[in-house]
């Protein structure tokens, strides 16, 4: 590994120490995997490729780890791999200060699209020709309309750039970035699943060299549209796949889907076939023993106007959107993307309540489907 790389990964006595030692409301942890997770987590999707964005990028996960979160989200092609780079400063700058240790976070990012560097002075296709297709790792036909590439070479490519970009020696979890989503208008259902195994041979093998302790999928459409749509996905197939490539302790334990008051389908839709009847995807989850964690909470602020979301409790839009969210069952944590210091504070007011109750929760939900 390279020099100054972070050791170690999330273990279940970090994740506790964290929880306990945290000034959060202790019901704002779940248990999952023997792991201790914060249910909300940190997303770091959005913003400029530049140094400003940097900065407040760190500053944010820095100030979500010391309010008692310990679930970090990013992703390879989110601001041309500065985002990556920008969490890894700040778990460095963390454990540094002694405020964290590596085993006290659990840390996901996501491979799959194409991506270049921000910080190479290069435009997008000279950077994908010098540093893909120049030395071999993408062959022609390997990339998909959608500028998606799930070829084994890029994968590894891709994870050993996220670990240096992260600056650690292991991933906690790995996500295939939107897959369906990114391949199926090139490929046929059948050729897919063909490629997917494949991917989830790669992943269990980089298991066993300890780069990554679990994968997943980070998905947009496929684990929520009905099952004639041609991007649909059953989560139990998923499963299966997984066992039969990993066995019974195969790392497939995580996936990410947008949900929150609008797009409402993994609570309500009914679309996942389970043995022989068919239940929500957080019910699925629930069943398969499947961690879920949820994306777009505020819809890029659209949630967030007067009069958009049901009141409830007094609280205010942002606090009242992720209340819903990691209430719902089978949610372990949504990923809010804050940056100013202000959305940052505003929305960590929330760990310092509890969440609803089961029956407050149905009675939430019995209101927005009135």
């Amino acid at each position: 590994m390279g020099e100054n790389m972070i050791a170690g990964f999330a273990t279940p006595e970090g994740t506790e120490k964290f929880a306990n030692n945290s000034n959060a409301n202790p019901l704002n942890f779940k248990k999952f995997q023997k792991l201790t997770l914060s249910n909300i987590g940190i997303g770091t999707y959005l913003g400029d490729p530049d140094e400003k964005t940097d900065k407040a990028v760190t500053n944010a996960v820095k100030q979500s780890v010391e309010s008692g979160i310990n679930v970090i989200d990013t992703a390879i092609n989110y601001r041309a791999q500065k985002a990556e780079r920008s969490v890894g400063m700040a778990i460095s700058e963390l454990i540094d200060e002694k405020k964290t240790t590596r085993d006290q976070v659990f840390l996901c990012t996501k491979n799959g699209y194409l991506t270049n560097d921000a910080d190479v002075k290069q435009e997008f296709w000279e950077y994908v020709k010098t540093e893909y297709s120049g030395k071999g790792i993408i062959q022609e036909g390997d990339v998909s309309s959608g500028y998606h590439c799930m070829t084994i070479p890029y994968l590894a490519d891709q994870l050993e750039r996220s670990l240096k970009n992260l600056g650690v020696e292991c991933i906690d979890l790995l996500y295939l970035h939107n897959a369906v989503e990114g391949q199926i208008k090139d490929i046929s259902k059948e050729q897919f699943l063909k490629n997917l195994k494949l991917v989830f041979e790669f992943y269990e093998q980089k298991r066993k060299e300890e780069k990554i302790k679990f994968y997943g999928m980070a998905t947009w459409e496929c684990f929520r549209v009905p099952d004639d749509n041609s991007q649909y996905l059953s989560l139990q197939d998923t499963i299966e796949l997984a066992k039969e490539v990993g066995g019974e302790d195969h790392g497939f334990r995580f996936i990410q889907l947008p949900f929150n008051m609008h797009y409402d389908q993994a609570l309500l839709k009914k679309n996942q076939l389970f043995d022989t009847s068919f239940i929500s995807v957080l019910e699925a989850a629930l069943k398969l023993n499947v961690g879920v964690f949820t994306s777009v909470p505020f819809m890029q602020g659209r949630l967030l106007a007067q009069g958009v979301m049901p009141e409830f409790n007094d609280l205010s839009p942002p606090i009242r959107a992720l209340q819903f969210i990691r209430s719902s069952p089978g949610v372990l944590a949504p990923l809010v993307g804050q940056k100013s210091p202000e959305h940052t504070s505003e929305n960590l007011e929330i760990m310092k309540l509890s969440p609803l109750t089961n029956d407050e929760f149905i009675s939430l939900v019995k209101k927005l489907t009135e």
